[in-house]
């Protein structure tokens, strides 16, 4: 549902961005019955740089918002094969209790729409090239919300009681509230193309883990072919460092060398080119701050969300939106704003110990001395490999604690391995 912004100019809540963690909130927000708006900047359906792999974390969201039919017309996969010094294991997901052990491939003009589309078909307001310009401000609070239609260039104000910024990497408003990006945490570059292949149907998806620059030095990140079920492969690069001397890596040049090194193994075609491939910076760690003020919040990748040790940010979207809204329909129904203010406090509980440790993960993996031989201890055998997976793409058992505790303990492990 795409309302004309005359027909309404106020909601309980206005959710700028209409992405994976603003679709979310307004999808949850919505079932409750509470009003809400989201002001989206691009005409949907609309393409976006990313591997389009859903893991497990994203499904079991997806599944709670009622889309699993959606899911059933995507490639459905059963797990990750790590591909390194020559050797290659598959690795399942693991059998846990709060998430399926499966995953699928979708391309984000599909997957984005069908979940914004739900939220509309259960009471949102979607309004489609609309473009969030100003905010206004009164001791710390949002007092409107100046948008403009970019297809009339005109302009109209919408006022809400609480607002969500989930604008994205490049978030416009959440700047103008003071957020800024800690420049010491991790920064991940992304490219990705997709090119036919003869092995779609592939029920892995591949991660290659001993990549090399053009001097041959290990590179901190990875390569990943995504079998997509349509006769293509969405095949990009991934770069996670906090070190300078990454920064200015060509990505195109690394994904040029990624795609000849496995052209002969998913027959990709010998002319093969990638000019149309799209790549993008990747805010991780929660990274971002503030996070959260007296009527206002920020979600997915305009906190930086996105996981440091895999460069996955649509499950997070998913969840920091579904935690938005659990905090504002807590906060409209008692008229205590503590829950929308305390959300920094409960973005921290839930990610902050486990993104410490990646942040962590990425340092090191800055030295290319350390990334190889992390990558060797780590591919050495399958038992080994198989916890590694499962860290990376944060499915372990148990409390925050404890998860961090099996990181320590399975890093202890290969650091003795090396000694041994």
């Amino acid at each position: 549902m795409n309302k004309n912004i005359d027909e309404e100019h106020s909601a309980d809540v206005i959710v700028i961005g209409g992405g994976p963690a603003g679709a979310a909130t307004a999808f949850w927000l919505a079932m409750r019955g509470v009003s809400v708006i989201v002001v989206e900047k691009k005409q949907f359906p609309r393409d976006k740089t990313c591997g389009d792999g859903l893991t497990p974390r994203a499904v079991v969201q997806l599944e709670a918002m009622g889309l699993q039919s959606m899911l059933d017309s995507q490639q459905k996969y059963h797990g990750l094969r790590a591909v390194a010094y020559g050797r290659s294991y598959e690795l399942p997901w693991p059998s846990l209790p709060d998430y399926p052990s499966y995953g699928y491939v979708v391309r984000r003009s599909v997957l984005d729409q069908a979940v914004l589309d739900r939220a509309a078909s259960v009471g949102a307001t979607v309004l489609y090239h609309h473009e969030a310009i100003e905010a206004t401000l009164t001791s710390g609070h949002i007092q409107s919300l100046r948008v403009k239609d970019i297809e009339t260039d005109e302009a109209s104000t919408l006022t809400a009681k609480v607002y969500v910024l989930a604008e994205g990497s490049n978030a416009r408003i959440a700047r103008s509230l003071g957020a800024r990006r800690n420049v010491t945490k991790p920064l991940g570059l992304a490219i990705r193309g997709y090119f036919e292949t003869d092995r779609s149907d592939e029920q892995w998806i591949e991660s290659h883990l001993d990549l090399r620059d053009e001097n041959g030095a290990t590179i901190p990140g990875y390569g990943w072919i995504f079998p997509a079920g349509d006769g293509t492969a969405n095949v990009g690069f991934g770069l996670l460092s906090n070190s300078a001397r990454w920064r200015k890596m060509n990505t195109t040049h690394a994904l040029e060398r990624f795609l000849e090194k496995t052209q002969d193994a998913w027959h990709f075609p010998a002319d093969r080119t990638v000019r149309e491939a799209t790549g993008g910076k990747l805010q991780m760690g929660l990274s971002i701050e503030p996070r959260s003020g007296p009527n206002f919040l920020m979600v997915g990748d305009a906190t930086a969300s996105i996981n440091p040790f895999n460069g996955e940010g649509i499950s997070y979207g998913y969840e920091t939106g579904r935690m938005a809204a659990n905090a504002i329909t807590q906060s409209l129904g008692t008229g205590d704003p503590r829950p929308i203010v305390g959300f920094t406090t409960a973005l921290q509980t839930r990610y902050a110990g486990y993104y410490a440790v990646g942040t962590l993960f990425v340092k090191a993996i800055s030295n290319p001395l350390l990334m190889s031989s992390g990558v060797w201890l780590a591919m050495r055998s399958k038992a080994t490999m198989t916890p590694v997976v499962a860290i990376m793409a944060n499915l372990m058992p148990g409390s925050a604690p404890d998860r961090i505790e099996q990181i320590y303990r399975l890093t202890q492990r290969l650091r003795e391995r090396e000694a041994g």
